[in-house]
């Protein structure tokens, strides 16, 4: 592993375990073994390491995510593909998925913050398109597009979490098909009775 691969391992995990502003960048080149200017050479800053981490760890999603909001089919089979994209997303991206629910839910004046929003903006409009494309099926629909979005991705973060909660290692994160199935058709139960 070079440098560059060390220094954005090293900041996702103590990031990710104590918070973007809770770390400085002096803790970061003393775990990673390296030295200041070697961080500032790859990254420029503190900011421009997140923006790095951010951007590159957001590719694997932006990619998933908006291939399982384009297929075609029913409503439960979108959304079936789109949580499947975002588990399998945090599964083998455990570390900064749950950095990156952490600073969307900090100050909204932090670099954290303005690091995610951009990205959990992007998958609330897939999502929004979803329920736009479909509203026609979903009689209830009502402009409540956003509103459906919102839950939507709520219910897939809540279940993620509780997940984390119900295992002995953070390590195993996975979400069988069956329970996607699940969360989907309980989500879907809703909006349509």
């Amino acid at each position: 592993m070079d440098n560059r691969e060390i220094i954005l391992k090293t900041a996702l995990s103590l990031f990710c375990a104590r918070g973007y502003d809770a770390v400085g960048v002096q803790e970061i080149v003393d775990q990673a073994g390296i030295t200041k200017p070697t961080l500032y050479y790859y990254f420029g800053s503190k900011q421009g390491l997140l923006k790095e981490i951010v951007d590159s760890n957001c590719a694997a999603l932006n990619s998933g995510f908006a291939d399982a909001t384009n297929i075609q089919g029913d409503i439960s089979a979108v959304l079936y593909q789109v949580a499947r994209a975002y588990y399998d997303f945090a599964e083998s991206h455990r570390e900064f998925y749950f950095f990156m629910l952490s600073q969307f839910r900090s100050g909204r004046e932090t670099e954290g913050f303005q690091a995610v929003y951009p990205q959990v903006i992007k998958y609330y409009r897939m999502l929004v398109n979803v329920f736009e494309r479909f509203s026609d099926v979903l009689g209830n629909m009502n402009g409540r597009q956003e509103l459906f979005a919102v839950s939507f991705m709520g219910i897939l973060d809540s279940h993620m979490l509780v997940t984390l909660l119900n295992r002995d290692s953070v390590t195993d994160l996975s979400v069988s098909d069956e329970k996607v199935y699940e969360i989907v058709r309980q989500f879907l139960y809703g909006i349509f009775s």
